[in-house]
């Protein structure tokens, strides 16, 4: 969460670097921006809530500045709220990114000292905490001492208008430096700063970096300098422009055939790598958060039907819990879109410690789960702009089918399978199917409640499209194993109540039909998807038979009902739902 962005160098006028800086790091949180610079000896700040869009900055020319686009923690979405944040004196700006976990007794301690706190965030603690340590001591010095105090994962930049430099300190979330001529930059992620120079230095954790006339990084633990190690990247930046359609969301769900496709005919080494290490892993251990941690079960399904192999399935934010069986015969395989989030990055980063295989599955490449990783596997999936994810989810259960199959020896029957999820969604993205989709949103558009029901590998489908609902549409929907909902959950079934069915053809068939004639006698409205129509359905969406990949159109066919779900409640940006951010770096 939250984007960081700040230069300082020869330019003259900063505050549009920065605010093309902050735009390209928006995805990380868009509640409110804003940005600070030096204006002869103190710095001015200026702030506002809500997303950047065509903002116009009224800040004063300079060669030093910091930024922040923020997705909120800790007090509401406020001017006031909104970072940087000044100490005192006014001499002093900062940005963060985490949870300091400790804020209050700090705040309490400062405020015993004399200082003003203007906003209910823990971030401003730290601004005031360097501005008591500068007191006595330079400012770098002043900033390793107080993020020494700070309890959590955090990463702050923070700069200085008497020295005319930014100082930043990490552990957990994401800073990365780029080195220009005469002038640096420093942000969260490589996409902020890629437009301005190719060569930057990956901040590691428990490091700080002073960026002024020159470039040093510093040991935060023990204060030693160490040389910057700078990489050159040639990364190709895909730049997204939605073109025809009028959201990112809706463009990424038509690109899915060709993603899919992409993943059949040019994956095949990332699959027999992935094989192998499976095969010969004493416990094989799969992770990840949110739609990923989906991705991740679907895995638990796909090896134990078609491979015959059993894997394991946590999520992310738990497997902590859990990490003190793993040997240095452990493979840990992790998921993620960005490679920044940070309940998937603090249990990788355990497992290393334990001496465990690391696996990755990623689609952007530099992310800090790539750097960790002892085998990296890129999606290729492109830009998802969306905060939504859409293609990428798709993307990792195609090179999971394949892998699967990989390690049964009947890889070309996984090539087929995807090769015929291509274009069965080719045809579910045509006009008439998608008018289909139209209507049944329209007629859901006011309900408050959505259960949708699924076995075997469709229960990982019903969590996914559950998931899609909530996030683009608002509207609470929620997704059981199909013998599940009636023990509980059938008691909120009353008349009309929408019940999505999945019902591949196959094993799980027949239960999943009973099942919902379980929930038709209690009155509930009964959306049928898959190859074969029922008497029990009211609607039904048909998609092919394509055994273990019929959960890609089945997820398709969900993805663009929640997104036509928001459009018909009048949702005026599908691409950035309330209250969500691309990349998740708190814990």
């Amino acid at each position: 969460m939250c984007g960081i962005f700040g230069y300082v160098g020869k330019r003259p006028k900063i505050s549009s670097v920065i605010l093309n800086g902050l735009k390209k790091l928006e995805y990380r949180g868009y509640d409110s921006w804003g940005i600070s610079v030096k204006n002869k000896g103190i710095l001015e700040v200026e702030k506002h809530t809500g997303k950047i869009e065509n903002a116009r900055i009224r800040l004063p020319g300079s060669n030093l500045g910091i930024g922040h686009t923020r997705w909120a923690t800790h007090g509401k979405v406020t001017t006031a709220n909104a970072h940087p944040h000044l100490d005192c004196t006014g001499k002093i700006a900062l940005v963060h990114n985490g949870i300091i976990e400790n804020f209050q007794e700090l705040k309490r301690v400062l405020a015993g000292k004399g200082h003003i706190f203007q906003s209910e965030t823990d971030t401003e603690v730290a601004v005031h905490l360097i501005e008591e340590y500068v007191k006595k001591d330079g400012f770098a010095i002043s900033v390793r001492q107080a993020f020494q105090k700070l309890k959590g994962l955090n990463a702050i930049v923070a700069c200085y208008a008497p020295s005319a430099e930014i100082v930043a300190a990490k552990n957990g979330s994401p800073l990365i430096v780029g080195v220009g001529r005469n002038e640096f930059f420093i942000a969260s992620d490589a996409t902020g700063i890629v437009d301005n120079t190719k060569k930057v230095v990956f901040l590691n954790d428990h490091q700080m970096a002073i960026l002024g006339m020159t470039l040093k990084i510093i040991q935060l633990k023990n204060g030693k300098q160490i040389k910057p190690q700078v990489t050159l990247l040639d990364w190709k930046f895909e730049k997204a422009k939605k073109g025809k359609f009028k959201h990112f969301l809706l463009k990424e769900i038509h690109e899915q055939p060709k993603v899919i496709e992409h993943i059949a005919y040019n994956h095949s080494s990332y699959v027999k790598q992935l094989a192998k290490l499976v095969n010969v892993a004493f416990g094989t251990f799969m992770v990840g958060c949110g739609t990923a941690s989906y991705a991740a079960l679907a895995g638990t399904y796909l090896f134990s039907s078609v491979a015959k192999k059993h894997v394991n399935f946590t999520i992310g934010s738990e497997f902590n819990y859990l990490e003190d069986y793993l040997t240095p015969d452990s493979l840990i395989v992790a998921f993620s879109q960005s490679g920044e989030t940070i309940d998937v990055i603090e249990p990788v980063s355990n497992a290393k410690r334990r001496g465990a295989k690391i696996a990755v599955v990623v689609n952007t490449l530099g992310s800090t789960l790539y750097r960790q990783a002892d085998y990296k596997f890129l999606l290729g999936a492109g830009p998802e702009k969306a905060v939504v994810a859409t293609k990428s989810f798709i993307a990792k259960i195609a090179l999971l089918i394949l892998t699967a199959h990989e390690l049964s020896d009947k890889q070309s029957e996984g090539k087929k399978l995807l090769v015929g999820a291509a274009k069965n969604v080719v045809e579910i993205l045509k006009k008439r199917y998608v008018e289909k989709i139209q209507a049944l949103a329209k007629e859901l558009k006011n309900v408050k409640h959505i259960y949708l029901i699924g076995r075997g590998l469709s229960y990982v489908s019903c969590l996914e499209a559950a998931l899609k609902i909530k996030e683009t549409s608002y509207t609470h929907a929620e997704g059981f194993a199909g013998g599940e909902l009636k023990h509980g959950a059938i008691a909120l079934i009353e008349k009309g109540t929408p019940c999505i069915v999945f019902a591949p053809n196959d094993e799980t068939y027949e239960a999943i039909a009973s099942n919902a004639q379980e929930l038709k006698a209690r009155g509930g409205f009964i959306v049928g998807i898959g190859p074969r129509d029922n008497s029990v359905f009211d609607r039904f969406f048909k998609t092919a038979n394509l055994k273990h990949a019929t959960m890609i159109p089945q997820i398709v066919i969900a993805q663009l009902l929640a997104y036509h779900l928001a459009i018909s409640k009048g949702i005026s940006d599908p691409d950035k739902p309330r209250n969500l951010a691309k990349s998740v770096t708190v814990r």
